[in-house]
């Protein structure tokens, strides 16, 4: 009977084991990620079996600015390139979040309290309602017959009138209309119109305007978690065919290239373009300040349509107003000429005129070098108040000098956000992550590259270093999340620490202090140009960052990426020795050695040691005895290797990992003379113990203060226990502590 028993408990706890396995700090993510298959690899590059979805638009649109209605008539030729058989499609209807009945409405960033604005009981309550989302009127196949639709909220279910089988395509017509929302009016506005009083005008900024596609994709079918706002997008690849009518007084900016420009602008403003098109150190205004002051009076009854064209564009967005000067430049990269341009109210000078289309053509050449050149033919940014929001060639960006003025501080952030709109021209809007699952996946790499434009070519700015997470990481570890957390679900509090600034300190530290600049730059681009116009997962760039260093990335994924571990190295103690031969003298060597080897002795065995005033501890070399070496016949050069020791000092350092989060070690010598010393160890150092390394350092001479992470490298939380003794600090370590 016990033997039966312990077989049987054998067979549980092995069982558990197998369903639990152990989770240290160094084993593979195998199991947290998706495994490798055919349509992508363990390499992290797509398989030879990828496939992707397809969507082509036409669109004609037409803008009533009475009314502030926009409707549409559009056709989606909708390609099935998966090795399904769909009976049914879904499309996304995201102006339907903006709908009184929607979901936390307001309640994303407000509560109530005591004391509380209107406009933020307005987001609570909407005491004061507003029309809002989609009037579908009709949606019908190639053949105009009428197919039956579902909506839920922000999705609407297709039901095909017959099956759209693998390798074919199918053409779906929708009429519908929507009234364009004020962007004051409600939180996390992305698009909609903004009203200017004083000269009784408007912007719009017309985005997620149009029903689109939601992605299917081989890891998990149709993407169609609701719109919520704080999850953005995930959408199909295609080429677009817009015609948007407007007031006959008004300037569209779009996605794609113009294609009636005879049409819709002057002889003086096709002239002007075709000068900025060779002008490549400075815009040239297309609409002067005057040109667009007089605009706002005229008030036009007419209309006139653009015609635009975008080819392998994930999305299309415009913005259109009579307000708008422009500015445009030619940006020559190594395989094209892009235009950059501005479009602006008078409301931005003089700082936009000045800064923006500059920041534009900064961003276009520093992310180029480091992923690939960017592809399409304009790059322009619009200003707006109160937003940063991008899609393909444009970007609506806040930033507004008050009576001409603007601070420094304003300015950088005006610049920055500029960066960083047209940075996710790359992240995600050609590598085309899911930004509704993994908003890191775009907001962190694309911050990472912003960041690095601002640190080339703003070096004056601040900028996000390894410093710049430490408050957030030695946060509330109750509330702390990982970055693996969906777009949605994520704390308020948390959100722009999460997705934005810690994935760009993760991908600092692998630049700068693990992998190595040159080898992960090559890594990083590689990742980019493997994933261009395609759908990749956190695997597929884990995979590729480890398969182009030759780097094992696991321990840092693991850390970084899937838990609320911090670092917190503590040097917990430094030990001074002194090495002699066995035969040697040792009375001779110092008047008062002696004196301070029985001192030290002493003080080891009680305490630790506090400091390195009792002087060294004194290290016997004996001869090795034969019986050490086993079965070797040969012997190593004893004498050698006493006489390249004797006299030496030698420090043995204790350092424990007390936040969790394994990293390499970077340790600060600093000698009696006043020099110092960097020794960098790896991360591999706390594979045979997660908690507590002890490393033994040989050094001529003699050592007064011992400091860890002196540069401030790998977000140290607490810097109070990173140095030997504990008040020895070098200059910088102690300035950037108080700070």
């Amino acid at each position: 009977m016990r033997i039966l028993i312990c077989i049987l408990l054998f067979f549980v706890f092995n069982t558990q084991a197998q369903n639990q396995p152990w989770q240290g700090k160094f084993e593979p993510i195998d199991n947290m990620i998706a495994p490798p298959n055919i349509y992508r690899t363990a390499s992290g590059a797509p398989g030879n079996a990828y496939w992707q979805q397809r969507a082509n638009y036409k669109i004609k649109a037409v803008i009533n600015e009475k009314n502030n209605t926009l409707s549409g008539e559009e056709t989606i030729t909708y390609f099935n390139n998966s090795p399904d058989n769909l009976s049914y499609l879904w499309i996304q209807l995201e102006q339907n979040v903006n709908k009184k009945e929607n979901e936390d409405f307001g309640a994303i960033k407000n509560r109530m309290r005591d004391s509380i604005t209107t406009r933020q009981l307005q987001f609570l309550t909407r005491a004061i309602d507003f029309p809002a989302g989609y009037t579908i009127k009709s949606v019908k196949d190639n053949s105009g017959n009428n197919i039956k639709t579902m909506v839920n909220n922000t999705m609407m279910k297709v039901k095909l009138n017959s099956v759209l089988k693998s390798g074919e395509s199918t053409t779906i017509s929708i009429d519908w209309s929507y009234p364009i929302t004020d962007r004051s009016m409600y939180l996390l506005s992305r698009e909609g119109y903004e009203y200017f009083p004083e000269d009784d005008n408007t912007v719009y900024l017309i985005a997620h305007w149009f029903p689109r596609m939601a992605v299917y994709n081989d890891t998990e079918g149709w993407q169609n978690q609701q719109f919520q706002k704080l999850g953005e997008f995930a959408l199909e690849f295609g080429d677009y065919d817009v015609e948007i009518t407007v007031p006959e007084d008004h300037i569209i900016a779009a996605t794609g290239e113009l294609q009636n420009s005879e049409s819709v602008l002057t002889k003086t403003q096709r002239k002007r373009l075709g000068k900025a098109r060779k002008s490549f150190d400075k815009p040239v205004m297309v609409i002067t300040k005057e040109e667009a002051e007089a605009n706002e009076k005229q008030k036009s009854t007419k209309q006139k349509t653009w015609k635009f064209q975008a080819k392998n564009v994930r999305d299309f967005a415009f913005a259109s107003s009579r307000k708008f000067m422009w500015d445009a430049q030619a940006v020559k990269l190594p395989t094209n000429t892009v235009m950059a341009m501005s479009l602006y109210p008078k409301e931005g000078l003089p700082v936009w005129q000045e800064t923006s289309t500059d920041a534009i053509v900064n961003a276009l050449e520093v992310y180029s070098e480091a992923t690939f050149d960017y592809p399409y033919p304009v790059c322009i940014s619009v200003n707006t108040s109160n937003i940063g929001m991008e899609f393909p060639m444009i970007s609506f960006n806040g930033g507004r000098p008050i009576d001409g003025k603007i601070s420094d501080r304003a300015k950088q952030g005006m610049i920055g956000t500029i960066i960083h709109e047209v940075g996710h021209n790359w992240f995600p809007m050609i590598v085309s992550s899911d930004e509704r699952k993994w908003m890191w996946m775009d907001e962190g790499l694309n911050t990472f590259l912003h960041q690095r434009t601002v640190a080339e070519r703003y070096p004056d700015f601040n900028s996000v270093t390894p410093k710049s997470i430490v408050p957030f990481m030695s946060g509330d570890k109750n509330i702390l999340r990982p970055i693996m957390t969906n777009s949605d679900n994520e704390l308020m509090s948390q959100f722009g620490a999460n997705f934005y600034l810690k994935p760009t300190v993760g991908l600092q530290m692998l630049r700068n202090s693990i992998i190595g600049k040159e080898l992960f730059d090559e890594a990083f681009k590689e990742y980019a140009n493997r994933w261009k116009y395609k759908h990749p997962n956190p695997g597929d760039l884990f995979r590729t960052l480890e398969d182009a260093t030759a780097t094992d990335l696991d321990w840092f994924y693991r850390g970084w990426f899937f838990t609320t571990d911090y670092v917190d190295m503590e040097l917990s103690n430094v030990k001074w020795f002194k090495v002699y031969e066995e035969d040697a003298n040792i009375e001779d060597k110092t008047s008062n050695l002696k004196v301070k080897i029985a001192s030290q002795n002493k003080s080891t065995k009680e305490t630790e040691q506090k400091d390195f005033s009792n002087g060294p501890e004194v290290v016997t070399m004996t001869t090795t005895p034969d019986k050490a070496y086993g079965q070797f016949l040969s012997r190593i050069d004893e004498p050698q290797i006493r006489k390249q020791l004797s006299g030496k000092n030698i420090y043995e350092v204790t350092i424990k990992n007390k936040g969790g989060l394994v990293m390499p070690v970077t340790i600060e010598w600093i000698f009696a003379d006043g020099t110092t010393e960097i020794d960098r160890l790896p991360s591999d150092i706390w594979r045979r113990n997660e908690y507590e390394i002890q490393e033994t350092f040989i050094k001529e001479k003699e050592v007064t203060h011992v400091n860890l992470d002196p540069n401030f490298e790998f977000a140290d939380t607490n810097l109070d226990n990173n140095s030997f003794p504990k008040t020895a600090v070098t200059s910088e370590f102690e300035k950037f502590k108080k700070n």
